[in-house]
């Protein structure tokens, strides 16, 4: 996955096989995010009247001890602030925990083991980026795995130049389809593919990234809900799409993502299919021992209704993972499928890996990321509010 806020749209291209251009929707360097701060009081400057022979703002003394004063209760409401926010865990610094992601237990037919288990596969597989072996082979995993569940899968192909060399290199998304004869059909998806490096690594920015939560827990995710197909709607069909070629990065500022969803995006505008989709859902990084989703802002712009829809399911389900406030702005394989498709789409993902608050650690994109940090419950629990969703419609 990315970084959080993108301010521009700038349009780059990547050659296919069907001569089609890829644009990146956003040309910044990384999935950025932008936090609302709390608004800070400006302090008030009192003024002083009355003759001026007689003015303390005269008197020297007068004005050291007022500045003391002043400064006093700075001192005072600074410690206050900051034993508040130590004891409400603002700079919680210590080791991962396991926080449930609900209130209520989830049912049995999602299964957290199951759901580790799969995310452990994909990880035991190693280094997954764009047109590496290891990709190869995960793409015959999640086929067999779909298909073994009545899936009809297919791999939309197509080529890019390889940011550091210019080679060809050979890009897939991978579509599982359930019921694609139904009149309610509907889109969930995640990327597959891993970041070349892990680049935000203090230690070893170019060291071997498995992308435990990016990367392999919405494609876990995908391999859960493939269980739970035949538990749907008469009327209801559901495709699972991993898009390839998501940050396949290398100098930031320079290489393009989203050239699976984009490329996929186009597909779909230029021959549109008998069915289109009513709603989209992208899984990212919710894998997260300490899971908390908020609303993110492109997802509220571009598919309000969806997203309350699914934060409703959550409320009702008790799952308290989402939570009904905004908080990230993140650039993501959404945005081309909103914009470009026009399939409102939303974006769960918990960008504060593992947690939110300053002097956290941060595990995005590092060789921290990997399965111990990684909690299957919360994919089950992003699951069964997935699902759930689903036979509502």
């Amino acid at each position: 996955m990315i970084d959080e806020i993108r301010h521009n749209d700038g349009m780059t291209s990547a050659t296919t096989q069907h001569s089609m251009t890829v644009p990146n929707p956003s040309s910044s360097s990384t999935r950025h995010s932008t936090v609302s701060d709390p608004n800070r009081p400006t302090p008030a400057h009192p003024s002083v009247s009355g003759p001026v022979s007689n003015s303390p703002g005269n008197n020297p003394a007068a004005k050291a001890t007022g500045r003391w004063w002043i400064y006093g209760v700075f001192l005072a409401l600074a410690a206050a602030m900051v034993f508040v926010a130590f004891t409400s865990g603002v700079f919680h610094r210590g080791p991962v925990e396991n926080v449930s992601p609900t209130l209520a237990a989830i049912p049995a037919t999602y299964d957290a083991s199951r759901s580790f288990s799969y995310l452990q596969q994909l990880c035991d597989i190693g280094r997954r980026p764009s047109g590496s072996p290891g990709m190869q082979q995960q793409q015959e995993l999640l086929a067999k795995h779909f298909r073994q569940r009545g899936a009809q899968v297919s791999l939309q192909t197509f080529q890019i130049r390889h940011p550091e060399n210019g080679s060809d290199v050979s890009l897939a998304n991978l579509i599982a389809s359930w019921h694609a004869d139904r009149p309610k059909r509907y889109l969930i998806c995640a990327h597959y593919d891993t970041r070349p490096f892990p680049d935000q690594d203090r230690n070893n920015p170019k060291g071997v990234f498995v992308g435990a939560n990016d990367g392999a827990s919405g494609t876990a995710g995908l391999m859960e809900l493939a269980n739970q197909m035949n538990d749907l709607p008469d009327d209801v069909g559901v495709d699972l799409v991993a898009f390839d070629g998501e940050e396949f990065v290398f100098q930031q500022g320079r290489d393009d993502y989203f050239l699976g969803s984009t490329f996929f995006a186009q597909k779909y505008k230029a021959t549109p299919p008998a069915v289109p989709y009513r709603a989209g859902v992208l899984l990212d990084m919710i894998g997260d021992r300490e899971l908390r989703i908020y609303y993110e802002r492109n997802s509220l712009r571009y598919a309000p209704k969806v997203a309350r829809q699914i934060w409703g399911v959550a409320r009702k389900l008790r799952v308290r993972a989402f939570i009904p406030k905004e908080r990230h702005e993140i650039q993501d394989d959404h945005l081309p499928l909103n914009r470009i498709a026009e399939i409102p789409t939303v974006d769960l993902i918990d960008f504060d890996y593992p947690r939110e608050g300053f002097g956290a650690p941060s595990y995005w994109h590092t060789e921290q990321d990997v399965p111990a940090n990684c909690s299957g419950e919360s994919i089950a629990a992003v699951v069964w509010v997935v699902h759930e969703w689903l036979k509502k419609q």
